[in-house]
């Protein structure tokens, strides 16, 4: 598995909270059913089983429950008061409701152990526990909040105080029994922050360490990019691009544009930036086949030109860059009439189909049915000029057509058995003979009954049907990131039927499907006669569309477009991936040793209970 695969995969650990609701009603009924069974394990000679329930439950809800929703309200005002990442409600209430059961299951643990043996383990449970579910919260709240670990040690005292708080009333107000036995607040003060101390310590070793890397290679700090990261994916926040920005590198690159006018202008634009859409949801380009296409009055579709996650742009006002230049270009394009029809050529695995509009060709590239993934843009541009070596174009767009998903690798690299491949198809290209008279037919459809869980993005379809001659060649365009194999074939075969000569379907690798768990989410696992009937829609569309055009041809150049870089891309998923290695060997290591040190403090330390 690559380093890139090894980082998406991360994602999967990624959980979709509750309803705030659903955490208050949990630790209503958790901390009653937790005081009952305590209170069940070891009854006093007076007690029946009903008032083991009744009492038991309700000094349950007091201790846990209560104090946990007191200290789950608390916690999400206090780290928005600090100006870190906004925390929601519901947040805040399932951490509270976590912390809980950290502390209950522990207590449980306690009880039971009690019942066998001639010591009372309840409350230094309760006190283990409790330190737990204290250093769980500042582990938490300091990683993901980004503020620093004073203010989140603050924060995280909270529920583990009122817990304690809770139990200290009742055991000297009231006279039920908490089957604690007589203890000294001074000797519980005393335990808790020698073991507090502790693992605070050590939580500030592992994040030092962790960290550390991060600051080194690319001056930025891990937790800042933890916070900020699970503030896009929970809240679709896109500060994380302010980061990106800071990292990010000015490089020089191209864009291919088609442009088909008819009787009343510009009838529709067909674009392929060598940008890459990336990195996930709206972050950078993650969405910029929709942003792109919308920035123009007429019917535009954004394929996905040669390039991998190096050209990710760092933030989405990028791509004003790539709209700047399309608009220039279409301001000084020559247009023709004259096209060549459609034709395909193939070499070993490496397929190209192909289409000339005067001194311009599109080439249309695909590895399908094989699996394959991002063509690299130096690939890319060798073959662009092999074909305008070979082939009598001046102006080559080059289309990576992203339309048969390999799994874990297929990134068409230089020194790739698959670069040759795709060499000898372009030298097989022939210049054939053009004709007078192109006709277009559009249609798009956003497919709202798709959702992007589903693998479909924003702009859903686009067709363009071009007829040349007697041959009519629709070109599809699904607003996804790359397609199950064998899906293409299905969709081909499909389409023929509407009377077409040719057809080619093509992803636009958007990154807006990403936020998902697992990060790779290829079109067809889900809906495929969904997506195929809105495809056949929009081709029947395309082709009553049908008017006579004029066709330009230009591959432009975009200067000083702000993305990740080659360099720095590979650095940041190195440096992760090395963070996460290193984190399986020292977490363990750290947190276990200083968990058997409170252990042993709490349940041996000199100050007895």
């Amino acid at each position: 598995m690559s380093s890139e695969n090894k980082l998406v995969s991360l994602t999967k650990y990624i959980m979709t909270l509750p309803p705030t609701r659903i955490s208050l009603f949990s630790m209503v009924f958790l901390s009653f059913i937790i005081g009952c069974i305590a209170f069940l394990l070891a009854p006093s000679a007076n007690d029946s089983i009903l008032y083991s329930i009744v009492y038991g439950g309700s000094t349950g809800f007091l201790i846990f429950g209560l104090m946990s929703i007191m200290g789950g309200g608390l916690t999400q005002p206090m780290v928005n008061s600090f100006k870190g990442r906004h925390m929601k409600m519901k947040q805040s209430m399932f951490l509270a409701l976590a912390s809980m059961m950290i502390v209950g299951v522990i207590y449980l643990i306690g009880s039971v152990v009690s019942v066998f043996t001639v010591n009372n383990y309840v409350l230094n449970a309760l006190i283990f526990g409790c330190v737990i579910a204290f250093a769980f919260r500042t582990l938490v709240i300091w990683g993901t909040s980004n503020i620093s670990l004073l203010k989140s040690v603050v924060i995280s005292v909270v529920q583990p105080a009122l817990i304690l708080s809770m139990l200290v009333v009742i055991s000297f107000l009231t006279s039920v029994t908490t089957n604690m036995g007589d203890f000294s607040i001074i000797a519980i003060v005393v335990k808790i922050v020698i073991a507090s101390v502790i693992l605070v310590i050590a939580i500030y070793s592992f994040v030092t360490v962790i960290e550390s890397p991060m600051r080194k290679n690319l001056g930025v700090g891990g937790l800042e990019l933890l916070s900020l990261a699970l503030a896009h994916i929970t809240e679709g926040s896109p500060a994380m691009e302010t980061l990106f920005e800071d990292i990010g590198e000015p490089i020089d690159t191209l864009t291919g544009i088609l442009s088909f006018k008819g009787k009343n202008g510009i009838k529709s634009i067909f674009l392929s930036p060598c940008v890459h859409p990336g990195p996930l949801g709206n972050i950078g380009g993650g969405n910029m086949p929709t942003i792109l296409s919308s920035k123009f009055d007429t019917f535009t579709m954004v394929s996905h030109g040669p390039s991998t996650h190096d050209f990710n742009p760092v933030a989405s006002k990028e791509i004003n860059k790539i709209e700047k230049v399309v608009k220039e270009a279409l301001e000084d394009m020559d247009y023709s009439e004259s096209a060549s029809k459609f034709f395909r050529v193939e070499n070993e695995g490496a397929v190209i189909g192909a289409q000339y509009f005067d001194k311009g060709l599109l080439m249309l590239a695909t590895f399908a049915p094989d699996g394959f993934d991002d063509i690299d843009f130096g690939v890319g541009l060798a073959l662009m000029n092999l074909a305008k070596a070979s082939c009598d174009a001046q102006n080559v767009v080059l289309v990576d057509c992203h339309n048969s998903f390999k799994g874990e690798g297929g990134r068409v690299l230089p020194g790739n058995k698959e670069v040759f491949e795709l060499m000898g198809a372009v030298e097989k290209l022939k210049s054939p003979e053009q004709e007078n008279g192109i006709k277009v037919g559009c249609s798009s459809d956003p497919l709202d009954n798709i959702s992007k869980e589903d693998g479909v993005g924003q702009s859903g379809v686009k067709v363009m049907v071009i007829e040349v001659g007697s041959q009519k060649t629709a070109y599809i365009l699904l607003d996804a990131n790359n397609m199950v194999i064998g899906f293409r074939g299905v969709i081909l075969e499909k389409v023929k039927s509407l009377g077409l000569d040719h057809a080619e379907v093509m992803t636009t690798d958007t990154h807006f499907v990403n936020t998902m768990s697992g990060g790779h989410n290829p079109l067809g696992t889900k809906m495929q006669d969904e997506i195929i009937n809105g495809i056949l829609k929009c081709t029947k569309e395309a082709l009553n569309d049908l008017e006579d055009v004029s066709v330009g041809c230009k591959v432009a150049n975009i200067k000083d477009i702000k993305t990740f870089g080659p360099l720095n891309a590979t650095e940041l998923v190195t440096t992760i991936s090395s963070i996460v290695a290193v984190s399986r060997i020292f977490a363990p290591l750290v947190f276990l040793l200083a968990l058997l040190f409170v252990f042993i403090w709490i349940f041996y330390g000199t100050f007895s209970i």
